[in-house]
C-alpha cells in the first residue's frame, strides 16, 4: 500500500451507502411480510405460519448484523480518513483493513440472508403444490 492516502479509504462510501440502502429496503420489506402474516394470523390463523416465523426471526437477524457491520465498516473507513489527516498511516492503514474486514463480513452475511430468504419461498411453493394436489 505504497499509495495509500485519503482518498483509498474515501473509495468505499459510495459502496456503503448503496449497501445499506439496500439493507434498509430489505428490513422495510421484511418487516412489511411480518406486519402482514400478524393480520393474516389474527383473521385466520394457520400452522404454516409457525414455519415462517423461525424464517422470518433468522432473516431480521441476519439483516441487523448485516447493517451492524456496514456501519463499522464505515465508521472505521471514517477514522482511517482522519488518522490519514493527522500522519498516523500506519493505524490509518490497519483501521482501512479492518473496514475491509467489517465489509466483507457484511456480504457474507448479504449473501446467507438471500439464502434463508429463498428456503421461505419454498415453503410457499411447497404450500400452494399441496393447495394444488388437494383439488
Amino acid at each position: 500500500m505504497d499509495n495509500f492516502s485519503i482518498n483509498t479509504p474515501s473509495l468505499l462510501f459510495p459502496a456503503i451507502s448503496l449497501l445499506m440502502l439496500a439493507y434498509t429496503n430489505r428490513f422495510l420489506a421484511i418487516s412489511g411480510i411480518i406486519r402482514q402474516l400478524y393480520e393474516h394470523h389474527r383473521a385466520n390463523p394457520h400452522e404454516n405460519i409457525l414455519r415462517q416465523l423461525g424464517n422470518l426471526k433468522m432473516r431480521v437477524w441476519l439483516i441487523r448484523y448485516m447493517q451492524a457491520f456496514g456501519i463499522s465498516s464505515l465508521l472505521l473507513c471514517i477514522v482511517s480518513m482522519v488518522l490519514i489527516s493527522i500522519s498516523h498511516t500506519d493505524w490509518a492503514k490497519i483501521l482501512f483493513i479492518g473496514s475491509l474486514v467489517l465489509m466483507v463480513g457484511s456480504l457474507v452475511l448479504c449473501l446467507l440472508e438471500v439464502m434463508v430468504s429463498d428456503s421461505a419461498l419454498k415453503i410457499l411453493l411447497a404450500d400452494i403444490e399441496d393447495d394444488i394436489r388437494r383439488h
